[in-house]
């Protein structure tokens, strides 16, 4: 006879009504598949009084996490809350109450993965988050289940959906920075607050998560070189159109020959012809390169409700199967490495820098001299001219690595009549 595991969701919002939604309308499948029935007792509310319809009948809603935290009846507790320490708390709470935790909590796995992991393991409870990063993409049980066997060199991609909606807004419909980021408030893919998107800190956190699967690493958000797209400008993405490539913000971590990581977030110039150059509105996609198996692809819709559900609930499937065959305590990766960030010097890449300066006799031959100096040689220079006796140059680089980049930046700022306006890495390929 099956056993009827209780289940109680913290959180009724978008992802939280879809997770219930699932449970319920996939019900028959779903107990196929584990060998376990699964009855949502409890969820969660701000407000018991709302009219939720059909979705929550039968299910006790309550104001009080304690109801849920302390019901000894209930086995898997699901946190679909979207804060940082109140869901901590609660998930605390849950794990060493012996129940077993599902979240979609990115932002609470990129900032106290670690410590909920090893509280986890102490009180031999589960503890999944495929849903933290790329909604509906299952791409962290691929990293630590599927590539276990691979050596992982490389996780890059775009993870971060609003951000790569207002780009194919930018690169396709010419809407300027900030008609795009309207249109993504409107429709509801951007916070009225945009910080966290547009200036790349999800997707650091994201990269922080994935870092952590793919190469045994505990990154620090502050260890990773963080850009959003607040200064891609509309003449940043015709010139990059017209040089055959399209700006993404690309999260990207780089397993080194020396054993250590470089991990960093931000615009990036794709060759037309790469996959990733096609991957429009708010879809994700993430690059995984391996050894073996060598690259592969992992694209869908990066967030949403029933995409995001989907991935919570694939976790709760993975818990309820585990309680059936006795072997709970999982948590998504035991794999550690001591943690090593990536040398200045051995960081390379191209790049592409946009300067505004004095179109003067010599002015050209002083550009040229800083980055000579450097040892940074052209592959494509652009020159177009300016109101008042100015000229903007697009540069794309050889490949350079870090210590050059900086110095090169570092004198193109403190040189009068000179203005740094860009500079983004572009990707090989071309």
């Amino acid at each position: 006879m099956k056993k009827q595991l209780q289940v109680g969701i913290l959180g009724f919002g978008t992802v939280g009504s879809g997770v219930l939604s699932i449970l319920k309308h996939h019900e028959n499948k779903i107990s196929q598949v584990t060998g376990e029935e699964l009855n949502v007792k409890k969820v969660l509310v701000r407000n018991t009084e709302k009219n939720r319809g059909a979705l929550s009948e039968g299910i006790e809603l309550t104001t009080d996490a304690a109801a849920i935290l302390e019901d000894p009846e209930i086995d898997i507790v699901i946190e679909v809350m979207g804060s940082i320490e109140i869901a901590k708390d609660y998930i605390t709470q849950a794990l060493r109450a012996g129940k077993h935790v599902v979240t979609a909590n990115k932002d609470l796995i990129a900032l106290h993965g670690n410590e909920l992991v090893a509280l986890a393991k102490e009180y031999h409870c589960d503890l999944y988050y495929e849903a933290s990063v790329a909604g509906g993409i299952p791409i962290l049980r691929t990293i630590v289940d599927s590539l276990a066997s691979d050596n992982i060199q490389k996780v890059f991609g775009i993870v971060n959906g609003t951000t790569n909606f207002m780009l194919s807004e930018m690169t396709n419909k010419n809407k300027t920075y900030e008609e795009a980021l309207k249109k993504a408030q409107d429709l509801g893919f951007a916070e009225s607050d945009p910080t966290n998107d547009v200036d790349g800190i999800d997707a650091a956190r994201k990269m922080v998560i994935l870092t952590r699967l793919a190469f045994g690493m505990n990154v620090e958000l502050d260890q990773i070189e963080t850009r959003g797209i607040r200064n891609v400008k509309l003449a940043d993405i015709e010139m990059a159109k017209r040089l055959g490539y399209r700006i993404k913000l690309i999260g990207s971590a780089v397993g080194m020959n020396d054993s250590s990581v470089h991990v960093d977030v931000g615009p990036v110039l794709v060759p037309e012809n790469h996959p990733l150059a096609g991957v429009q509105n708010e879809n994700n996609a993430v690059f995984v390169v391996g050894a073996a198996v060598g690259e592969t692809m992992f694209y869908g819709p990066g967030a949403g409700a029933l995409p995001t559900a989907t991935s919570v609930v694939s976790d709760v499937i993975t818990v309820a199967k585990n309680i059936g065959l006795g072997t709970t305590g999982n948590v998504f990766n035991s794999y550690q490495h001591e943690t090593t960030i990536t040398e200045d010097k051995a960081v390379e890449s191209k790049y592409y820098i946009a300067i505004e300066m004095q179109d003067q006799t010599g002015r050209f031959l002083e550009l040229t001299t800083i980055f000579s100096k450097s040892a940074v040689g052209f592959d494509q220079i652009i020159q177009q001219p300016l109101p008042e006796a100015s000229a903007k140059v697009v540069i794309v680089t050889h490949t350079m690595n870090k210590i050059q980049q900086k110095a090169v930046l570092s004198t193109l700022k403190e040189t009068e009549g000179m203005k740094l306006l860009a500079c983004f890495k572009v990707m090989e390929g071309k």
